[in-house]
């Protein structure tokens, strides 16, 4: 990481968490950082039992033969989708159910399916609490800039810190 040098930006967003050695990553990260740059991360909240049962999902579906991951994948995602279907049945539009998987998210940049294989097979999978995040770059000498946490339930909390103190904004997802 040194021979690459210092950044006024460094940007690692939701990918830090699946190197397998998160705090190591985020340490490397924040090696690249200039005196006066931002370093900008979003990493998986901690949701205690949730995160956990996730996790041994996702270790479950890549110790899988390739030849069951399908399955596997469709019996794990099964339950939300049922519910999803219901809840558009119940509010009297199928056709938004219909639309999610036929006209998904382009932002995503994969089908819905992809991005159900992409969650359910995700692993390294690691979280962090937004005060392990918080306490981790503070000891380093950073200061929040930033912060997006709040309601994400399992996706990530977003942090911009930065070096030489900035004032904090935060935003309730």
């Amino acid at each position: 990481m040194a021979s690459l040098g210092s950044f006024d930006i460094v940007y690692s967003w939701g990918v830090l968490h699946h190197t397998g050695q998160m705090w190591k990553a985020l340490e490397a990260a924040s090696s690249a950082v200039a005196a006066e740059g931002k370093l900008f991360i979003a990493i998986y909240n901690d949701t205690g039992s949730q995160s956990a049962r996730w996790k041994r999902i996702k270790a479950a579906y890549n110790r899988l033969p390739s030849a069951l991951r399908v399955p596997f994948t469709i019996a794990v995602i099964a339950p939300t989708e049922v519910k999803n279907a219901l809840a558009a049945v119940i509010r009297l539009r199928p056709q938004d159910y219909v639309r999610s998987w036929t006209r998904y998210d382009p932002n995503r940049g994969m089908s819905h399916w992809h991005d159900i294989v992409d969650w359910v097979g995700g692993f390294p999978y690691e979280v962090a609490t937004p005060e392990e995040i918080f306490d981790f770059y503070v000891a380093r000498g950073f200061a929040l800039a930033r912060l997006k946490c709040g309601g994400v339930g399992l996706g990530c909390n977003e942090f911009v810190f930065s070096r030489g103190g900035a004032r904090l904004e935060t935003s309730a997802a």
